[in-house]
């Protein structure tokens, strides 16, 4: 069954990046740069955070704006990334309503959630969640 990652709760998150980095660390790099998920302040420490993750959407307006399907749909929603496909076009960024797909500078590639949920056993006060999709 395919799985996503969830927020359950973002009044917990106090905006440690754990999860970023954790998502980042899991594919042997260090720092943010690359992480598949964002967590930022909504406006200083009295509004809280944002922690913008794929939703996994079940019709993903990222994958009908690529004009090479390096980004194709996934079972369970959301989109998969063939990079060797993909042409930098950057038309999945400006599709995704959640803001979740993130560029890599360094590549000239979009960042795409691949579901793994790495991230969510990393933040100490389990605002993330990863769950499986029911579809």
């Amino acid at each position: 069954m395919a799985k996503r990652l969830s927020v359950v709760d973002v009044e917990r998150c106090v905006g440690c990046q754990s999860c970023m980095f954790a998502c980042t660390r899991r594919l042997g790099k260090g720092g943010l740069e690359g992480s598949c998920i964002q967590v930022r302040s909504a406006g200083g420490i009295r509004k809280g955070f944002v922690v913008v993750v794929c939703r996994a959407c079940a019709d993903a307006p990222c994958t009908k704006v690529c004009p090479t399907d390096a980004l194709t749909p996934r079972e369970g929603g959301g989109a998969r990334l063939k990079t060797e496909k993909c042409i930098g076009c950057g038309n999945c960024v400006k599709a995704c309503p959640f803001g979740a797909i993130s560029w890599d500078n360094e590549n000239s590639k979009p960042v795409v959630c691949v579901y793994c949920g790495y991230c969510a056993p990393f933040c100490p006060y389990g605002v993330l969640a990863h769950e499986e999709v029911n579809s």
